[in-house]
């Protein structure tokens, strides 16, 4: 019942980034519920606000209604109890302050929580009925343990106990009802135990209000990474596509500057090529901005891959860089996330050959099976080799290193390796070694596509 209200003031502050439920818009069949259970990551009213309480509006309609509930209840027990006191406006009143104060239960619950058990004590003290009244010592228990008042709740419930103990074994004789005597000691093992009932249930529900919490921080950081490895991702792929086409750019202008004059045709091919790898960058800038625009949507053209290495070639023989390609190996079937991941380092590689390296003359080995080297048993794998003989220009040429981490973090992803760095005669050698995995059979295969990465797509 407290819980109900607590949701009705508090309002919601919707699904965890990241998660969304079966209702449009991700939410749930009430406000703000997100499509959660109820029960699977706590009441939604639990993961809201501050733990303090402080702020919220009073929680009118709970403590209404249990204010009746208490009312009307008392009433009953009377009749049902001929020893003891009428309830008369005296005991209205006390029953009635003693659940008007949960009204602040959640701003000042240590208050609250002693406040319930000295009116219900005072109201037991007079000789009135037992009965409902101990649902106010209940509701104040649980919202002061809820709150982190631990020690505070356990001694108010311990100190209404003891009073009682006085109260029925003592003081009886000057209290009324006059008539009466001691209260059997079958009554007060039964009152032990529902003190213990409502301690043993508030601290349950504080461990469990607890591990939600830390629940919905790691649902949150969860959602944090994820959006962390996708922008990761696509700044990885929008770097790789720009960083080769403005290289090509960059080298045909600087050959049409030089030959405008002196050879016109030279010139106008320059142009083209520059015409050519400008169109092409913007395809693939506009496919990667429109899968972040539509998350999960299928690419509107297939993700490049090694069946696009001649075409990739041609490009760099355009800038006056040679390219040999050889395969060795029985050419397999690669995923698409692998098949994407060996092309960008390829052409990354041959990237950083015409911006970093006078060598006009770089080798392509792409090699299928299992690696050179490795030990029997090893698993199949896509190897990757890239050669330029030339030194270093000795300048970055506007190059930040972020190639290179590039590289290395698709092969990561694939649970593969890269070694880049000068070889022993001179020159650079990139080197990728990329486990293969069975793609999956035509049945799967569009279900993988659905569910692979943007890039991967």
């Amino acid at each position: 019942m407290a819980a109900m209200d607590e949701q009705r003031e508090r309002g919601a502050d919707g699904p965890v980034p990241g998660e969304r439920g079966p209702f449009p818009g991700g939410g749930g069949p009430f406000p703000g519920w997100g499509g959660r259970s109820m029960w699977r990551h706590g009441p939604p009213w639990w993961n809201q606000g501050d733990d303090t309480g402080r702020g919220r509006r009073l929680p009118w309609l709970t403590t209404l209604a249990l204010t009746v509930f208490v009312q009307i209840g008392s009433g009953f027990a009377g009749h049902a109890q001929t020893g003891r006191e009428a309830l008369d406006p005296y005991a209205r009143v006390l029953l009635l302050l003693a659940t008007g104060v949960l009204l602040f239960r959640h701003r000042f619950p240590l208050s609250v929580v002693w406040a319930t058990s000295g009116l219900t004590l005072v109201y037991i003290g007079a000789g009135y009925p037992y009965g409902p009244v101990f649902l106010a010592v209940a509701v104040g228990c649980f919202a002061a343990v809820v709150a982190g008042h631990r020690r505070a709740a356990w001694g108010a419930v311990g100190a209404l106990w003891a009073g009682h103990l006085v109260i029925a074994h003592w003081l009886y004789r000057w209290l009324p009802p006059g008539d009466d005597g001691a209260r059997p000691w079958s009554e007060e093992v039964a009152v032990a135990v529902w003190v213990v009932a409502i301690v043993a249930v508030s601290e349950l529900a504080r461990v469990r209000r607890e591990q939600w919490v830390k629940e919905r921080a790691e649902r949150a950081q969860a959602a944090r990474r994820r959006a962390d490895e996708e922008r990761l991702r696509m700044a990885r792929e929008l770097h790789d596509v720009l960083a080769h086409s403005i290289s090509v750019i960059n080298v045909q202008a600087g050959v049409g500057l030089a030959l405008l004059d002196s050879d016109p045709e030279q010139a106008r091919t320059a142009l083209t090529t520059i015409k050519a790898a400008s169109k092409e960058a913007l395809g693939e800038v506009r496919q990667v901005l429109d899968t972040l625009r539509a998350p999960g949507a299928a690419p509107r053209a297939p993700a490049p891959g090694l069946d696009r290495l001649p075409e990739l070639v041609e490009q760099a023989r355009s800038t006056g860089l040679t390219v040999d390609v050889t395969t060795e190996g029985a050419r397999a079937k690669l995923p698409p996330g692998l098949d994407l991941a060996a092309f960008r380092i390829v052409q990354e590689a041959l990237t950083n050959v015409v911006r970093h390296s006078v060598s006009r003359h770089a080798r392509v080995l792409v090699r299928y099976g299992v690696p050179a080297g490795s030990g029997h048993g090893a698993a199949a794998a896509l190897t990757l080799r890239i050669d330029d003989d030339g030194p270093a220009t000795g300048t970055d040429a506007g190059g930040s290193g972020n190639g290179l981490a590039g590289m290395r973090e698709r092969a990561a992803a694939l649970d593969g390796t890269i070694e880049a760095g000068p070889r022993p005669d001179g020159g650079f050698r990139v080197t990728a070694v990329l486990p293969v995995t069975a793609a999956p059979p035509p049945a799967d295969r569009d279900a993988t596509t659905r569910t692979a990465p943007p890039e991967d797509q």
